[in-house]
């Protein structure tokens, strides 16, 4: 179970800002670059100030990250905007937006910053292991347990609760030490829908 599986009910409420969009000519690509500067904004401004009462703006840049992703996907394809470059800004966009959210995570107190990178990596991985799966047999894989949209949300609620209550920074290690935990599960799970795809047919 993971957070896709709710995808076509989030995609339904924004398909009237999708139409409006398409109408005032705003493209799929434009989406996605704006979904990347206001993170790399966002990154900025957590990597420079890494207080915990400002990754406040962790669930709430993901939360609206998360339906520019969303809206991007339906004016690409409801509108025939698909394109080859937008197909790359799509996948590296993800990649460096999640790289510039996260990585302010290794400067908080009581961070082990070689624990965080090994996480990001492991998130790195997991979409690597997505798109090689489209390469074997056409489908992309979004197997969980810990999506991008799932990590949207864990991280998200872990800011929220940074910026609440700073003293829980003390389990910081633990959180990423689990999350690395669910990326390893995830990237498995990734080859395995590849190789199980591979061999029904």
């Amino acid at each position: 179970m993971t957070l896709y599986q709710i995808k076509p009910a989030f995609q339904a409420l924004l398909r009237p800002l999708m139409f409006w969009l398409d109408k005032k000519s705003v493209t799929a690509n434009h989406v996605t670059l704006a979904a990347m500067a206001l993170s790399f904004i966002t990154g900025a401004v957590l990597f420079i100030f890494p207080e915990p009462k400002l990754f406040i703006l962790l669930p709430i840049v993901l939360f609206i990250r998360m339906a520019l992703n969303a809206l991007d996907g339906m004016l690409a394809r409801e509108c025939n905007q698909q394109s080859r470059l937008g197909a790359i800004l799509n996948e590296t966009g993800d990649i460096l937006s999640d790289l510039a959210l996260y990585l302010p995570f290794m400067l908080l107190s009581g961070s082990n910053a070689l624990l965080v990178l090994v996480m990001l990596f492991c998130a790195l991985m997991t979409e690597f292991c997505g798109v090689l799966a489209q390469t074997i047999n056409g489908v992309r894989s979004y197997a969980g347990p810990f999506g991008k949209s799932d990590r949207a949300l864990v991280f998200g609620t872990w800011g929220l609760v940074l910026a609440l209550w700073p003293q829980v920074a003390q389990w910081n290690n633990v959180i990423w030490g689990i999350a690395t935990l669910l990326l390893l599960w995830t990237i498995v799970n990734r080859c395995k829908s590849a190789l199980r795809d591979e061999g029904a047919k």
